[in-house]
């Protein structure tokens, strides 16, 4: 079986230590070449990011200019369809063929609301699901997710890679606590948000005077 293809959605609004600690870590331990980041374009489950798609991509570009176990994939954001993760794995699966294990990974929080999102239940016919969760996680999924999980979790990410698809795996992280909802706080006060991102990243925001209240 072909190596496993495993990405990261998320607006990476902005890209922050917390998604790439997370990207590397998963990376490292399923032992493949690289985990993709993929910035969304339009989200259709959150609200609007506070920078437009294309900076976004600009500065997931430039936080990972010097790690080559991370890429970056834009086909979400230079698509002029929504950002339906439906449409990203039916063309990944065209991309790479029905034999190549697909891993996608997503947070906890997002794994929650996953029943609602557009035609979940045909997610696990096209990927498997990888959920970051931290240590000691508590979590009470409802009847749609319960009955997915039963149906689909495995134990182990050698459970999980022996099909092309169809597992829930839940992989425990420490993931740092950065958010950026928080760091976009900072910049909108005038606070500086150095150390919670790659000073690459922070340059990008300065250079184009992102998230402050006064732009001027």
């Amino acid at each position: 079986m072909a190596a496993a293809h495993v990405f990261m959605g998320g607006t990476f609004d902005p890209v922050h230590f917390g998604h790439l600690r997370t990207a590397l870590e998963i990376q490292q331990w399923l032992n493949v070449s690289s985990v993709s980041l993929m910035p969304s374009n339009v989200p259709v489950h959150r609200q609007v990011p506070g920078s437009t798609a294309i900076a976004r991509l600009a500065m997931v570009e430039e936080a990972i200019a010097e790690e080559g176990a991370l890429r970056c994939d834009p086909r979400e954001i230079l698509s002029d369809r929504p950002s339906y993760t439906i449409y990203t794995l039916e063309a990944l699966r065209q991309e790479l063929g029905l034999e190549t294990p697909v891993c996608m990974v997503m947070g906890m929080d997002s794994f929650l609301s996953l029943d609602q999102w557009l035609r979940f239940d045909e997610y696990l016919s096209l990927c498997h699901i990888i959920v970051v969760a931290r240590p000691g996680y508590l979590f009470d999924p409802n009847g749609a997710l319960k009955q997915l999980l039963e149906e689909h979790q495995v134990e182990t990410k050698d459970d999980m890679l022996k099909t092309p698809s169809g597992s829930i795996l839940i992989h425990e992280l420490t993931p740092l606590s950065i958010s950026a909802t928080h760091i976009r706080e900072l910049m909108a006060n005038g606070e500086s948000p150095r150390y919670l991102l790659p000073d690459s990243v922070w340059h990008y925001i300065q250079k184009h005077k992102l998230y402050y209240t006064d732009k001027g």
